[in-house]
């Protein structure tokens, strides 16, 4: 086991780093379409205000 404990901890802590970046693309996302709903929305209540 000790063999192999530092391939074993590089590829834990490879995991985890990717792990990371993955929840980290997923928030950036979330925000970028938080935002673009926002935006449509408000398009979107202008286009209400005007055929009303």
């Amino acid at each position: 086991m000790r063999t192999y404990a530092n391939l074993i901890r590089g590829d834990f802590e490879s995991y985890i780093a990717d792990v990371q970046d993955y929840f980290r693309c997923l928030d950036e996302e979330r925000a970028r379409a938080f935002v673009e709903a926002r935006e449509v929305s408000e398009e979107y209540g202008r286009f209400v205000s005007a055929v009303e």
